[in-house]
């Protein structure tokens, strides 16, 4: 156990894996999103010198990038990841030891309208992404986020282990099925000598935390009406997710980065990141114990049907990540949704204090895995 530093400085006793970080060089893509974001921030207060490549967030008025002023922390470059000759240069200027590729479309309905984009962004960045780093000599450590819902899911009533077959009902789930084809087929192909980087997919449940402000989201949806003060209208109601905070799978990115960026080889592989069995709850009770933790809100019945496709039951087995990396999630639901709540409360009382609101919550967090 190493001391905190940064703006976390000396308050906390930080594990070794996040001491790890300290001084390293890292690369985030999509560090402009709500994952991306916080996993930026986090790694700035940890010591690293982080270097973010992303898009703009798509709404400039309400996002956790701008928020918390993070351009301002960080080196942050505006490319796309569907550009390989910008891509390499980027990699090849800022000389990182470890990546976090997070850069994605998203939004599971969005990819419905947007398939070629989602594709493209899904498939091709990831792609192009690896191979960068197949040429790049500096990268030890690459941790490759894709989805839960990357899984063939035919409903049988069982979590999936990392071993089930890849599918994708969806353009968002196919797109994420094929990012980890792709990863495992270059990491068989590419990667064999031991001096090559060692890379690992990295597979999450439905993440909710403060800070997200996507269409289309269960949790933002309800903090939208919530202030807005009308009800909220939320769909398939009776489908079963597996829920977590940001932070828990983005300490499982962090556990899996040290793990590879320090030579261990048996890591470089599918890791499932998500929360205990229990948090495996229907969307209506999330939303329903949401409103009631907040205090305020109401739901309302929809009555229109929906045309799209979703799974209705989807959960995540996670025994893998906790005999062998160690993970184990720290929040219960309860505590997830009051971290949630007070975020939104706080920030939209005071939406010029978002950054240290979030110092705080991380800070909090940290205190736990002491």
């Amino acid at each position: 156990m190493a001391i905190g530093f940064g703006t976390l400085e000396s308050l906390v006793t930080m594990p070794d894996y996040l001491d790890h970080y300290r001084n390293k060089k890292v690369l985030i893509t999509g560090h402009t999103g709500f994952k991306g974001a916080w996993l930026s921030l986090w790694l700035h207060t940890l010591g690293a010198k982080v270097t973010g490549i992303s898009l703009l967030p798509e709404n400039q008025d309400r996002n956790l990038f701008t928020a918390i002023q993070l351009d301002r922390e960080i080196n942050s470059i505006v490319a796309d990841l569907r550009d390989l000759p910008v891509l390499k240069s980027i990699i090849t200027d800022n000389e990182p030891e470890i990546i976090f590729h997070l850069g994605a479309q998203s939004l599971v309905r969005r990819s419905y309208a947007e398939p070629v984009n989602t594709f493209e962004t899904n498939v091709m960045g990831t792609l192009n992404l690896l191979e960068v780093i197949r040429n790049c000599t500096s990268i030890k450590a690459v941790v490759i986020v894709t989805s839960d819902k990357c899984y063939q899911n035919q409903e049988l009533g069982k979590a999936f282990v990392e071993g089930d077959p890849m599918g994708g009902h969806d353009p968002y789930s196919a797109s994420k099925a094929c990012a980890e084809l792709i990863t495992d087929a270059y990491r068989r192909c590419f990667f064999l000598d031991p001096a090559s980087a060692l890379i690992a997919t990295a597979r999450a449940g439905n993440v909710i935390g403060g800070g997200d402000w996507c269409e289309d989201r269960l949790i933002p949806d309800i903090a939208r009406s919530i202030e807005q003060n009308r009800p909220v209208e939320i769909r398939n109601p009776q489908s079963v997710r597996p829920w977590q905070h940001v932070f828990e799978p983005l300490r499982g990115y962090l556990m899996l980065g040290a793990r590879l960026d320090a030579g261990e080889q048996t890591f470089a592989e599918a890791w499932n990141l998500g929360p205990e069995s229990g948090d495996a709850l229907s969307v209506q009770h999330i939303a329903e114990q949401f409103i009631k933790t907040w205090g305020h809100g109401s739901l309302k019945k929809r009555t229109q049907k929906i045309p799209l496709h979703e799974a209705v039951l989807l959960t995540l087995d996670i025994k893998k990540a906790k005999e062998r990396l160690g993970f184990t999630p720290v929040l219960n639901m309860d505590s997830t949704l009051k971290l949630t709540a007070n975020w939104y409360r706080q920030y939209l009382e005071n939406p010029m204090d978002a950054k240290s609101l979030c110092e705080n919550q991380l800070l909090n967090y940290s205190q736990k895995l002491q």
